[in-house]
């Protein structure tokens, strides 16, 4: 706390010295209070790669049910990520119970939005699924390349170009098991939905080789 320096002369007498400590002395008006507001701290998002994210959905699918595995994994677009650098705010992958013929869609979060679901992870109630769904299921440690290394390699083969007519191009992310190549296949798509991309590219997640593109 800084001093303050007196520069006068002070005259020494004891009534003197009275009336300045009387006149120094503020008293605070009777009722008045001095509050201070704490400055409001913005919670910014977290943006995941899709890995990280179904590392948390695995764990949580482990508790619900020891033998859950992913047949299905998707990033999703809002205000706070348009897919760039192969990162979302919200990604849903979809895990299922061999033994119980069940799954649920587990949502990682890193939203700040209202209307997205709340951060960490989070599950839709248990639903039957059909036939089809055993041929699409794969272990998660199949995994190997991350969502960003998916984007790098669309982005230099072909993705660029897009980007540099709308840099705003958004982009999303699928990760599903092609039962009939034995592959797990990064799907990248620019564009606001499937059926509306402007290219797409295909990735091997496992070894990380750019196998083709698409539109």
């Amino acid at each position: 706390m800084k001093k303050i320096r007196w520069t006068g002369v002070v005259t020494v007498f004891p009534i003197t010295v009275m009336m300045v400590a009387c006149s120094s002395t503020t008293t605070a008006p009777a009722g008045s209070t001095q509050t201070q507001t704490a400055p409001v701290v913005k919670k910014e998002p977290v943006l995941y790669t899709g890995k990280s994210c179904l590392s948390q959905m695995a764990g949580m699918a482990g508790r619900w049910q020891p033998d859950a595995v992913p047949f299905h994994m998707e990033s999703g677009l809002n205000a706070e990520s348009n897919g760039h650098d192969g990162k979302s705010t919200i990604w849903r992958g979809m895990f299922a119970s061999p033994s119980r013929r069940t799954y649920k869609v587990f949502t990682c979060s890193g939203s700040r939005l209202r209307d997205e679901a709340a951060i960490g992870v989070t599950s839709t109630a248990e639903t039957a699924y059909g036939p089809t769904v055993p041929a699409l299921m794969f272990q998660s440690f199949l995994l190997t390349t991350d969502s960003d290394k998916a984007y790098a390699l669309a982005q230099e083969k072909g993705g660029t170009t897009l980007l540099e007519k709308d840099p705003q191009q958004p982009v999303l992310y699928t990760l599903d098991w092609n039962a009939k190549q034995k592959q797990l296949l990064w799907v990248v798509i620019y564009g606001s939905a499937p059926n509306q991309s402007k290219g797409i590219g295909v990735i091997d997640a496992s070894t990380g080789k750019f196998l083709r593109a698409a539109k």
